[in-house]
């Protein structure tokens, strides 16, 4: 026995330096659906499958890996001594391990045997070399519903993403969760306490931690997941069947399957009793995530460390409130911003610009704000104006303030270098201060090719030297175009060029050892080579953080030049940008499918904390259709951000071009939306004081309904009011799932017979209508529409009360000024809360520090699903004439008050 014993020490060792140890024929027997991958670069062989010491079995299950690990053979960690307590929670220290099964031919009584591996110098044992050994996983139990998992390397610092999560010194008490590890300390697991679901269950075997190659994988306890950004998902719940997603941030159109302008690697998963949980992987590095059908996930990054957050919810609006309380608040929009903008790149010259929105007056629709592409610009130069083709900017800038609309100016991150010495202050100043990222030596300025004639540079807003250049020429030019808002584009940051001249260095920062599923398997293409330098580090670092830290200092200085709330709508994004600034969904296409994407993409910055979102009107790419873009209108009517866009070389596609029917239906559905604008601008109050989502998915309200996990055709502003728009060409007809509640067609308040409940029904859906649906039990605020919100905002005040099975409704009201800096902070605004019972609404006023309320009035109610007609209406305690009220049928009342906003409105019903 000792020689055959001896015999296998020498095999594995041998695996251990990369020769195969061989594949058996009972490995085949181990279900695709377990399988994790251990050859995740492409062209996995059965030579370099076993090369690795990994199993090769072939399969016919679709995206399955053909090359996998052993489940009795594999290399990884295992907790070197029992767990540290800490102040905090627990510390372990975990060594590396090789575990090799039995031989073949032994007893059956003979078990197989491990060794540590401890590193003091780089090894080649893992994948792809260069492992370390020993490190470290700290557990804090941060709150009671917030638990961290970090694993680092306690001997040489690495990479850390700079964003500031607070939480208390000590472990909070109570925690909702139980953290363990498996009594042979193989795994390591958290699990929720009040149903003992196993949130995550990661194996230490299968860890790796290299100095370019981190991998975990861990169980997940449904195959209900939603998340992983930015991609252009086909599906807001994503298929578990070996589907993988990459992300780097990169300008990118978006594609199925591609990495796109930002990155945000959080999930929320709803296990299987309907509680749900998130997960946020807190890593700026090149990274990828497969899902498979066990169900599991397997993260791999390329750099940093594994910083894992765990928010325990339980309901899905929970657990999006526990994570932005971590990583940051949405900011609170200024009010004109939640009405239409409309832009495109391609406007030839001012006087387009102007003809554009005259045909817009020209049929009354509602339009706010005005948005100036690249084509503003001198020779596509920041801060300068074209002064012949627009020639006469800021004068009509200062004419859509005069009107009571607003504009906004586009700025790119680069900036040209081969302008005139001393007459492009930008390059100038910036050379000066010395802002820019640089080479690999730290000195010289990288230089790359995009928009502006000849090359450029690109400014490091992670160098705080960067953030006062930048302010500072923002400022200046408030003084030349007094815009209301800033966009920044392309600030992934995109280059035309493969990395800087004259080309990435041949080394493992530029062609690391490994690199995740990203378009092209490049880190330089598009974009800057990964070993510039940046104020915090290599580029291979902070690369998917540069829009990210160009997003704060972009905030604050627009407040700062307009003393109002700031706009600011970025590309690229990562984990809390929704403080600073709200997003699009890229460079769409003019296609019916991007429509649908649309719906999906917004869903899931909601969850990512970005609820300020949209996607271009119409599409971005290629040319729109009539029909195309009349659906498209009436679904962007409904994005939180609302804005028409499209590109240069492509037809104009404003509501006002296609002629009198289509600005008819455009207006109808922007008119909506202005009405319920009290209501959207209270949705995006709770989400800057408590996290909520603004747009959430039917399965955010109705978890418990498992026929809602996979549905995103529809969706919700709040809990209480259904978008379900036409996705498809040439249809009149939308197919509805109506979830257990009671629910009312907005246009005729007519009550959803209960035998479509929990069913789909065919809802009408002629051209000039987007079926909408407003739930029982809920109150909305309304307000009578105008041209502008401007204009809207001294309009009457309604309430629609939509009545729930039991008679009962209730809703509330926040109103302030409008765009002035920190209201809610220095409580300066007006909030209200309604309740509707036993036929009697009570208003009650939470708030009223707000003095320009006090001219407004409400001058309608509206309730839908009374049982009876009404014999008498009183409001605040006196009877009101019949002639002010009509009943029709269908169980609607519309009631004619005059009662100011700031007083306490109280109705019964007799």
């Amino acid at each position: 026995m000792d020689g055959v014993r001896g015999l296998w020490l020498l095999v594995t060792v041998l695996a251990a330096l990369g020769c195969s140890h061989g594949s058996s024929t009972e490995q085949c027997t181990v279900p695709a659906a377990r399988r994790v991958n251990c050859h995740p670069q492409p062209g996995a062989t059965q030579q370099s499958c076993e090369a690795l010491g990994c199993t090769w079995c072939a399969t016919d299950v679709p995206n399955a890996p053909a090359c996998f690990f052993s489940e009795d053979s594999t290399y990884g960690y295992s907790l070197a001594r029992s767990m540290e307590k800490t102040v905090k929670g627990w510390r372990a220290d975990v060594e590396m391990l090789s575990c090799f099964p039995a031989p073949r031919g032994s007893s059956g009584t003979e078990a197989g045997f491990c060794h540590r591996v401890t590193l003091d110098k780089r090894s080649t044992v893992s994948l792809f070399g260069d492992d370390i050994s020993p490190i470290v996983m700290d557990v804090e139990f941060q709150t009671k519903d917030r638990l961290r998992f970090k694993v680092y390397d306690p001997s040489r610092e690495r990479f850390e993403v700079p964003l500031s999560i607070d939480a208390p010194g000590v472990a909070a008490e109570d925690a909702n969760y139980d953290v363990e590890l498996s009594s042979d300390s193989s795994h390591f697991r958290v699990k929720r306490k009040s149903t003992g679901t196993v949130l995550w269950d990661s194996p230490l075997v299968d860890l790796f931690f290299s100095n370019q190659y981190l991998q975990i994988t861990t169980a997940v306890p449904s195959t209900s997941v939603y998340g992983f950004g930015e991609q252009e998902h086909v599906s807001f719940k994503h298929s578990m069947d070996f589907a993988t997603y990459s992300m780097f941030s990169r300008d990118q159109a978006p594609t199925p399957l591609a990495n796109l302008y930002g990155v945000h690697p959080f999930y929320m998963c709803v296990e299987d009793d309907s509680n749900a949980h998130g997960v946020l992987l807190l890593n700026s590095n090149a990274q990828e995530v497969s899902l498979s059908p066990n169900p599991s996930l397997t993260f791999r990054t390329i750099g940093g460390i594994l910083d894992f957050y765990l928010f325990l919810g339980p309901t899905p609006e929970n657990v999006i409130q526990q994570y932005t309380e971590a990583i940051g608040r949405p900011h609170m929009p200024a009010y004109w911003s939640l009405g239409f903008h409309l832009s495109r790149w391609g406007y030839a010259s001012l006087d387009a610009v102007k003809e554009t929105a005259k045909r817009m007056h020209h049929y009354d629709i509602p339009f706010d704000v005005q948005h100036f592409d690249i084509d503003y610009m001198d020779r596509r130069l920041d801060f300068t104006y074209d002064k012949t083709n627009y020639a006469g900017l800021p004068e009509y800038i200062k004419e859509l303030k005069t009107a009571g609309m607003h504009s906004v100016i586009i700025l790119d991150p680069f900036i040209s270098k081969d302008e005139e010495p001393g007459t492009y202050r930008p390059y100038d100043l910036g050379q000066e201060m010395g802002v820019w990222i640089n080479n690999s030596d730290g000195v010289t300025p990288a230089i790359g090719k995009s928009l502006p004639p000849g090359y450029s540079v690109f400014p490091d807003y992670t160098n705080p030297r960067t953030v006062e250049w930048w302010t500072q020429l923002c400022l200046e030019f408030k003084d030349v175009l007094d815009y209301d808002g800033i966009w920044i584009d392309m600030n992934e940051p995109s280059n035309d060029l493969t990395g800087q001249l004259p080309g990435c260095a041949a080394n493992d920062i530029n062609n690391p050892p490994y690199i995740p599923s990203i378009t092209d398997h490049s880190l330089s293409q598009k974009t800057l080579c990964p070993d510039s330098r940046t104020y915090l580090g290599e580029h291979y670092n902070t690369h998917s953080l540069f829009g990210w830290s160009q997003t704060a200092p972009t905030f604050h200085v627009v407040q700062q030049a307009t003393g109002k709330r700031a706009f600011v709508l970025s590309r690229s994004t990562f984990v809390g940008s929704g403080k600073h600034a709200g997003h699009w969904l890229g460079d769409n296409n003019s296609q019916w499918k991007d429509m649908h994407y649309s719906i999906i993409g917004m869903l899931e910055f909601n969850l990512f904390g970005i609820p300020f979102v949209g996607a271009d009107i119409c599409g971005f790419a290629s040319n729109t259709t009539y029909e195309l873009c009349l659906r498209w209108t009436q679904l962007g009517s409904f994005y939180p951000f609302s804005r028409n866009h499209n590109a240069e070389g492509n037809a104009a596609q404003d509501p006002a071009v296609f002629g009198a029917e289509f600005a008819k239906i455009a207006r109808a559905a922007l008119r909506i939306r202005y009405s319920l604008l009290p209501y959207l601008y209270t949705l995006f109050f709770e989400s800057h004081v408590h996290g909520n989502t603004v747009v959430r998915s039917l399965m955010h309200e109705f978890t418990t309904d498992q026929q809602t996990h996979g549905i995103d055709t529809a969706f919700l502003w709040g809990p209480a009011f259904m978008v379900a728009p036409v996705l498809q060409e040439a249809t009149r007809s939308v197919d509805v799932y109506f979830p257990e509640a009671t629910w009312f067609d907005y246009y005729t308040g007519k009550k959803i017979p209960s035998t479509w409940h929990k069913t789909y029904a065919t809802v009408d859906a002629p051209l000039n209508k987007i079926p909408l649906f407003i739930r029982g039990g809920h109150i909305l605020p309304e307000q009578a529409p105008a041209s502008t919100t401007t204009k809207s905002r001294l309009n009457p005040f309604g309430l629609i009360i939509a009545l729930d099975e039991h008679g009962e409704a209730s809703g509330s009201l926040f109103w302030d000024d409008g765009d002035s800096i920190d209201t809610i902070e220095n409580e300066n605004y007006f909030l209200a809360k309604y309740t509707f019972s036993a036929g009697h609404l009570k208003t009650e006023i939470l708030k009223n520090g707000y003095q320009g309320a006090d001219s407004l009035k409400y001058n309608k109610i509206t309730i839908l699903g009374l049982k009876l007609r009404p014999h008498a209406v009183a409001v605040n305690g006196r009877a009101v004439r019949s002639d002010t009220f009509s009943y029709e049928l269908n169980g609607k009342l519309i009631l004619g008050i005059s009662v100011p906003l700031t007083h306490e409105l109280n109705l019964e019903i007799y």
